[in-house]
């Protein structure tokens, strides 16, 4: 295959109602598959929601009942991975014969997690990326991935990656999945400030790779209405504005950025671009200098409490 039509996703999920957010995921990615979209990616925290402008009641030092309880229903949207959800959006990949990169808060014992699932045409989950670093006050409510969760999933035609919003920050970060040969680059996202595109045509630009970024539009109408939010209470309040785009391994932007509103971008992905980029620059082959640069990546799992080893 030399022709690849990607799409990427921009809606709001619903807070606390993981069961309406995944029935308008299914129409969206649907909609993606019928617009002729191979590779469809929707935003971070999708499922299980993206709780823009709450607190939790933490003040440094203190914890609320309250808070403690809307932390009680943010765990109890979460979701299993893998798990009937997981399942559901496999059985649809499958109808459709899709690959999907979707944003998902993954309950892990009793820790949360800021997740990008990987799901096949097969129907089989194909991997799972666990945000390596939470930004800001997302520390409070979600915990730290690890180096296990860091897949390059292959196609048969490209592979796949996933940074999750400020990830794609992290240089680090950026030259491992590099080194395990990224074409598409999904980088699920809440970040909707106009600067975001900058970092998007970088990574496109030193990775060689199309970069695919969903970012939600989310509403104060799509919260509960007995949560508050620093931005004010008006249903019509725009939380989150979006900026999704598509980026060639060059750096030209071949759809968006959108904003203003919800919506679908898809790009028809030539992809013996990905060749004709890397002709002169290659960041982890012959651009590279291991003579004098190196990274190290620990990809092992990191559980806190292991059996003794008789």
């Amino acid at each position: 295959m030399t022709r690849l039509t990607a799409a990427v996703v921009q809606a709001g999920s619903h807070l606390f109602d993981t069961a309406r957010s995944l029935a308008k995921a299914r129409e969206l990615i649907r909609e993606a598959a019928a617009a002729g979209a191979r590779v469809v990616v929707l935003p971070e925290a999708f499922l299980g929601g993206y709780p823009k402008g709450l607190d939790f009641g933490v003040t440094v030092g203190a914890r609320s009942a309250p808070g403690r309880e809307e932390y009680r229903r943010y765990y109890d949207a979460a979701i299993d991975v893998p798990g009937p959800q997981t399942a559901e959006l496999g059985d649809l990949a499958a109808e459709l014969g899709i690959h999907l990169v979707v944003g998902a808060v993954e309950r892990g014992g009793a820790t949360l997690y800021c997740t990008a699932l990987f799901l096949g045409p097969d129907g089989t989950l194909l991997g799972k990326h666990r945000k390596l670093m939470p930004t800001g006050a997302e520390r409070l409510i979600w915990g730290f991935g690890d180096g296990s969760t860091m897949p390059s999933v292959d196609t048969g035609d490209v592979r796949l990656g996933a940074a999750i919003c400020w990830e794609n920050y992290m240089p680090m970060f950026r030259t491992a999945m590099y080194a395990k040969g990224v074409d598409l680059w999904c980088a699920p996202t809440v970040d909707d400030r106009a600067v975001w595109q900058a970092t998007m045509t970088h990574v496109a630009l030193e990775g060689r790779c199309f970069v695919l970024s969903a970012c939600q539009y989310l509403l104060r109408s799509d919260l509960p209405g007995d949560v508050h939010p620093v931005q004010g209470d008006e249903s019509g309040t725009v939380l989150i504005n979006g900026g999704s785009v598509i980026v060639s391994p060059l750096g030209e932007v071949l759809a968006g950025p959108l904003r203003d509103g919800e919506g679908i971008l898809t790009a028809e992905l030539d992809l013996a671009e990905l060749a004709r980029a890397r002709f002169d620059f290659d960041a982890t082959g012959h651009y590279a200098r291991p003579d004098v640069f190196s990274l190290h990546v620990d990809d092992r799992a990191k559980p806190a409490a292991r059996p003794a080893v008789p």
